[in-house]
């Protein structure tokens, strides 16, 4: 287990970073003397930092009003809040650029509404990017806000109102510092995926750089030194980000010795309500247009939605090429297929290694769990470029052999982001089994086998079916390291869709996203399915 981490997760880092020094410092010089590496290096930052307070700002008050209210239509929105998760990344950036792009339908609605000769904005720039991460990125906040609100013990802000405490006091004082894990979690969690965003930038940065995309200018330029500069850079900036979040997770640590328990507010002024429920209609429209708008240009004639607000023309003809057209038809194949077969060693390398440092004691447990939280660290970019610089070449003697350009290498780019997800399922579902029941089984004469087939097996089950349903959704779409490995051969869906978009064939990109989001929808309720069965 080791052994495969290390040359699957360690190796190819290393080789990037070793390869960053192999001309001394030559490219790291060239790196900080290029003023448009500086730019992407200060851009990415920025746009990390901006997301997270983009997505606090949405995410936190939306979690408290929907955990501490009680009011009509409460349910039915907590539901749509998390909508934005169900769109893969590329698919809600797409969404974006119909409904909000230059020639969107809102922008174009706006501009002859007004009367204007151009469109009232460009979405280009920092502010475009920040603007669709706080979309896709704010569930985080609000997912992780919201559970540690069910958890919070609400006599705690009783007892300090009885004090006499006023609600800004109590919430200052009592509330965020017991919800303090729980947000700087999601800020940590937006922080990173804000870091190695791929889709966001490369659609609408205009002319503005980003570590990502850089990376990939790099290596479709030959400069491959500066390319491994650049990805070093970006894994460190990760690296560093974890680093600070767990320093002060330590330093200032709250607990409650209450038990959690959740106290609506019932709202009981009419006025209010209406207020809430226009409010309510607002928000779900705003969160579902984006799936509406792609569903809808799915049915669009390609080539005829120029200058008008709504595509002229329906038609069928781009559902019935995807399924009758060979060429069109292999993305969807190619994407299913890799997804599954990542999934698969997922569900098998993970359920050794949550057992391994569960239930076993061993010296090199410490590395094990590095090694299985490290890749959650490195943003996808950093890792499929340590692939394509190690598994380039045939040398049995380093542990090389060559991947690059052949089917194989984005099924081991998806298995390798995704191990912490997986692994992190199963040690939760394991933590739960008591070391005890596997002792007593062995005592009663079972052998190894019987005792992981009975006991261990079915204990780790509802992790591995969750973390397996994760990992599969996350491969399906996956799109930042399948731009830089993929071939002609082995494209995935979300690389057709790009190449869709580019041809302004938008009714055929949209009929793909439509199809990759009933991917996702189907692999979650085949897996509940299963979760139902073993129950």
């Amino acid at each position: 287990m080791l052994v495969l981490l290390l040359w699957t997760v360690v190796y190819p880092n290393a080789a990037v970073i070793f390869g960053s020094f192999e001309g001394g410092l030559a490219h790291w010089r060239e790196f900080m003397a290029s003023p448009a590496d500086r730019e992407a290096l200060n851009s990415t930052l920025i746009i990390s930092v901006a997301s997270v307070f983009a997505a606090l700002i949405i995410g936190v008050p939306l979690a408290f009003l929907l955990t501490r209210f009680e009011f009509p239509g409460r349910r039915a929105l907590r539901i749509v809040a998390t909508l934005p998760a169900a769109l893969p990344p590329l698919v809600g950036v797409i969404a974006f650029l119909f409904l909000y792009g230059e020639s969107g339908v809102v922008t174009r609605a706006v501009q002859n509404l007004l009367g204007m000769d151009e469109s009232p904005w460009r979405l280009t720039g920092i502010w475009a990017i920040v603007f669709v991460h706080a979309y896709t990125m704010y569930v985080f906040v609000f997912l992780f806000v919201s559970a540690g609100l069910e958890r919070f013990d609400t006599s705690l802000d009783e007892a300090a109102a009885g004090l006499g405490a006023s609600p800004r006091h109590r919430l200052r004082r009592v509330t965020l510092p017991l919800l303090l894990p729980a947000i700087a979690g999601s800020m940590l969690l937006v922080f990173m995926n804000s870091l190695g965003s791929f889709s966001a930038p490369y659609v609408f940065g205009g002319g503005i750089r980003v570590l990502s995309t850089q990376i990939l200018a790099s290596k479709l330029n030959g400069a491959m030194g500066l390319a491994y500069v650049e990805t070093t850079v970006l894994a460190l900036s990760a690296i560093a980000a974890l680093a600070l979040f767990r320093v002060l997770q330590r330093k200032r640590r709250v607990v409650s010795t209450g038990k959690g328990s959740v106290t609506r507010r019932a709202i009981r002024s009419r006025s209010l309500q209406v207020l809430l429920a226009v409010a309510g209609a607002v928000i779900v429209i705003a969160l579902i247009l984006p799936h509406l708008m792609v569903i809808l240009v799915s049915f669009a004639r390609d080539g005829v939605w120029t200058t008008q607000i709504l595509p002229p023309e329906y038609t069928l003809e781009n559902y019935r090429r995807l399924a009758t057209d060979a060429q069109l038809w292999r993305p969807i194949s190619n994407s299913v297929v890799m997804a599954l077969i990542a999934t698969a060693a997922n569900i098998v390398v993970c359920f050794v290694a949550a057992y391994l440092l569960v239930l076993r004691r061993f010296s090199a447990r410490p590395l094990l769990g590095l090694l299985v939280a490290l890749p959650w660290a490195i943003p996808a970019t950093a890792i499929a470029l340590g692939l394509a610089a190690t598994f380039n070449v045939n040398d049995l003697t380093t542990g090389r052999i060559v991947l690059v350009g052949t089917f194989w290498i984005l099924p081991l780019a998806y298995f390798i982001r995704n191990i912490p997800l997986v692994a992190t399922a199963a040690e939760s579902s394991l933590r739960q089994l008591d070391p005890a029941l596997e002792d007593a089984a062995r005592g009663l004469g079972a052998s190894w086998w019987l005792t992981m087939r009975k006991v261990v097996i079915p204990a780790a089950r509802p992790g591995l079916i969750a973390g397996g349903l994760l990992a599969a959704v996350t491969a399906v779409g996956e799109f930042v390291a399948s731009i830089v490995l993929y071939t002609h051969a082995n494209r995935p869906i979300s690389i057709e869709i790009l190449a869709q978009l580019r041809a302004l064939a938008f009714g055929t990109a949209s009929a793909y996203s439509v199809l990759l989001i009933l991917l996702v929808l189907a692999m979650a309720i085949g897996a509940r399915t299963v979760e139902e069965q073993y129950a």
